[in-house]
């Protein structure tokens, strides 16, 4: 296990951040709302894909997050409050994400959020939380303009992972140092803004050559036309920043094609269901981006939540799972001494030295953790080493 530390161009994020934020919608504003009245109960609320294309994601956060909500109660609650969940499926759809947001917020009236999962999702979902003047923690929206649109700080978004920008700067460093690669295919989700964000931010800070730039859209199947240009080309690694759907078939057909050079990819990697589109055989000589890792322990808790996990739902947790239930945690750090809402909003932007399973976190000023990554190997379907990354 390595650890090394990346430092990041703080101007280089700053104006990725800002030419991310172009053409968005305008800044939420939520300083009329005046937020839900905290009762005998904390309400938290669940705005996550329990069905639908990403529902892996929603998934594992609802167990992280039930697993962080029942520690909580059995240690005797928040102020002596418990936890009461209100939990809504908005169905991989962003539109119904922001359905969930508003009846949450206005008619569950809960004193904050958790999730979605997906960036497309949260930005559905932060008008009507904003409104609501309750809290918003995405476990794994990344996109850097969801918590700073325009300049302003979104008041009530707040995220327990990294922002896209970064990822692209891990990518970027990680294949030129430690992988030596001065030749990289460049291969990329030309429908998502997850992944034209961590493209865009790569190709920034990466100096060496991109020889080859493809891209696809969500639901593609077939890349073996894309491949195919790669087989008489030099070059040291492939990037594919995408979700598991798709990446985990490019992957299939990129080493039943012969292609055996490293593939790197985001957190859309992490995963099981990216081992099953790839197959386990070709999931090998494969490195992602993630908020944590079993093989890590970034902190005193982390070994504690894998064995309580494990022994709950019969597996090892996730990402997803570890950055949901330190969401929650966090929400209930944020909740003690509240009374509405906004109270919980205003702790969450205070928020710092919060010792969570996926490592320390700090909230800066723009709603954003200050945490590490990691970046996870994968040979033959399994996690072979990971090397933690914190940023400077």
């Amino acid at each position: 296990m390595k650890h090394k530390k990346i430092a990041l161009a703080i101007a280089s994020m700053a104006s990725a951040a800002l030419l991310a934020a172009c053409g968005s919608a305008p800044v939420s504003n939520g300083s009329a709302a005046t937020g839900n009245e905290i009762g005998k109960t904390i309400k938290l609320g669940y705005n996550l894909e329990l069905s639908g294309p990403v529902a892996a994601y929603g998934q594992a956060e609802k167990n992280g997050a039930d697993l962080a909500v029942e520690e909580i109660n059995a240690a005797g609650g928040v102020d002596g409050k418990k936890i009461e969940v209100v939990s809504k499926d908005n169905k991989s759809d962003n539109s119904e994400a922001a359905t969930v947001s508003t009846n949450l917020g206005t008619e569950e009236k809960v004193a904050a959020i958790i999730g979605p999962a997906t960036s497309g999702a949260v930005a559905a979902a932060t008008p009507s939380a904003t409104q609501a003047g309750v809290p918003l923690i995405t476990p794994s929206g990344t996109q850097d303009d969801l918590t700073v649109k325009n300049g302003q700080v979104e008041e009530f978004i707040f995220r327990s992972t990294f922002q896209d920008s970064f990822q692209g700067q891990v990518l970027a460093t990680y294949v030129s140092d430690s992988l030596s690669a001065k030749k990289v295919v460049l291969y990329s989700d030309n429908s998502s803004e997850y992944a034209k964000g961590i493209t865009k931010s790569f190709k920034e800070a990466y100096k060496g050559d991109i020889v080859v730039e493809e891209t696809y859209q969500s639901g593609d199947k077939d890349f073996q036309a894309a491949l195919t240009k790669l087989k008489d080309k030099e070059f040291d690694v492939i990037v594919i920043p995408g979700y598991y759907t798709e990446a985990g078939l490019i992957t299939k057909q990129a080493r039943e094609m012969g292609l055996d050079k490293p593939i790197l990819g985001p957190d859309g990697f992490a995963d099981a269901k990216f081992i099953e589109g790839a197959g386990a055989k070709n999931a090998s000589n494969v490195y992602y981006v993630s908020g944590y890792s079993t093989k890590v322990a970034l902190s005193e808790k982390a070994t504690a939540f894998v064995e309580a996990y494990t022994k709950k739902y019969g597996e090892e947790p996730n990402m997803f799972a570890a950055l949901s239930y330190d969401a929650v945690y966090m929400a209930a750090a944020a909740a003690k001494d509240a009374k509405t809402s906004k109270d919980v909003a205003a702790n969450l932007a205070n928020l710092k030295d919060f010792e969570g399973v996926t490592g320390p976190i700090s909230i800066d000023k723009d709603h954003n953790p200050v945490k590490s990554a990691i970046i996870v190997k994968l040979d033959n379907g399994q996690e072979v080493s990971a090397e933690a990354v914190t940023a400077e």
